[in-house]
């Protein structure tokens, strides 16, 4: 289940929603977890973010934490809710800050005895671990303070050996975010230190949660825009723990085998340009000038009131799978564009949410069954009358 804030219409509170796969790969929406109210901590204008979810089992009970602000973030506080299923609707039961202190950046650990404890960003003082109730319903005391100024905390254990992950402050843009470790959360605690590779920025991306998926540890990382938030994207990482080192592999794509518990690096890619001479253009799609795309060119005007269509014919691939192709595109709105993505005969309604301007290309997703073969045929078109976004390239894997 993956829970988180829904941005569509804005940066301001709209809901949080909740999500279930059976793969990490394709997502199912299943309930908006809390809702827009008329007023109060959950009003129009107000900041919602980064809810965690841990389940009691001692009460039988999801509880939810999360940050919650004003629009100016001058309140710094943390709000808890709760419910009976992991996806159902929750009840909000308030907010406050902690211990009297800030709370921003949040996120929660359960340890393997069952006690749960906060991890929040206070700005005046530093990073704190506060130890939950036992319903895990408010928080009872201090654990430890990291006295420098860091933010977006998450924690794992790997056997007695706890690993603290954290970013350092510099607004939505990435840095190299960093961790340490101890055998006790009371410390003392090792150096902060790198865990990708200096100078990435964490290939681009700060720490939102490490989670473990049958013995297979992966970081999930935010790709903030700042400027609009709803066009903010993820990155998933196989992240290797051995012993007291953690260390992030850049991927471009890796397989993950959840009844193993292992992972692989993925296949290659090819690249085919949209502009492509091989490919069809019709209606009144037609080739455009995109100075950050590769080749310098895209496919615009698909779909709208020319009913432009865009057709790949000859994708290969090695062999009959189910696999992810990756879409590169522009779309200079403010607002999400739909197409009708066509893979060898069968129709999915794929969004492309806002990118930096119409020559920056972003990245849109669609998993699909290719045949063995340089014969399948991927076709876009509009979606109920709308333009589509502007095409780049599809990386499609060889296998």
């Amino acid at each position: 289940y993956w829970a988180g804030e829904n941005h569509i219409n804005g940066s301001a509170f709209q809901s949080i929603n909740c999500y279930s796969s059976t793969d990490l790969v394709r997502w199912t929406f299943v309930n908006e977890l809390l809702t827009l109210q008329s007023s109060g901590d959950l009003g129009p204008s107000r900041v919602v973010e980064r809810p965690h979810i841990i389940y009691n089992d001692a009460t039988s009970t999801y509880v939810m934490w999360m940050h919650i602000d004003d629009s100016s973030y001058g309140e710094a506080k943390a709000g808890v809710a709760t419910s009976s299923t992991v996806c159902g609707n929750y009840n909000y039961l308030g907010s406050s800050q902690p211990l009297g202190y800030q709370s921003r950046d949040m996120n929660v650990f359960k340890d393997t005895d069952g006690t749960a404890y906060l991890l929040t960003e206070d700005r005046a003082n530093g990073l704190r671990i506060d130890l939950l109730s036992s319903d895990y319903l408010s928080v009872e005391s201090a654990t430890y303070l990291y006295a420098q100024d860091y933010e977006a905390p998450a924690m794992y254990k790997s056997g007695n050996t706890y690993f603290m992950f954290a970013s350092h402050e510099s607004g939505w843009a990435p840095n190299d975010n960093i961790y340490c470790t101890a055998t006790s959360l009371t410390g003392p605690w090792s150096a902060w230190q790198d865990f990708a590779t200096a100078g990435t920025n964490t290939f681009t991306s700060q720490t939102a949660d490490v989670v473990s998926i049958n013995g297979v540890v992966m970081y999930m990382g935010d790709r903030w825009i700042s400027t609009d938030l709803g066009a903010s994207t993820y990155v998933w990482l196989p992240l290797t723990i051995s012993g007291t080192t953690a260390t992030l592999t850049n991927e471009v794509n890796w397989i993950l085998d959840i009844s193993a518990g292992t992972w692989t690096t993925g296949p290659s890619e090819t690249t085919p340009e949209a502009e492509s001479s091989s490919n069809t253009l019709s209606g009144g799609a037609k080739i455009l000038s995109c100075s950050g795309c590769s080749g310098s060119e895209s496919v615009g005007y698909i779909g709208g009131s020319t009913n432009g269509i865009l057709t790949f014919p000859d994708i290969s691939s090695s062999v009959s799978t189910t696999t992810t192709i990756r879409i590169h595109y522009e779309n200079g709105d403010t607002s999400q564009r739909y197409a009708n993505v066509v893979v060898n005969g069968v129709t999915h309604i794929v969004a492309f949410v806002p990118t930096a301007d119409g020559s920056t290309p972003g990245t849109s997703t669609l998993t699909v069954p290719l045949n063995s073969g340089s014969q399948n045929v991927i076709t876009f078109e509009g979606y109920n009358g709308g333009w589509a976004p502007d095409i780049d390239r599809l990386m499609v894997p060889v296998s």
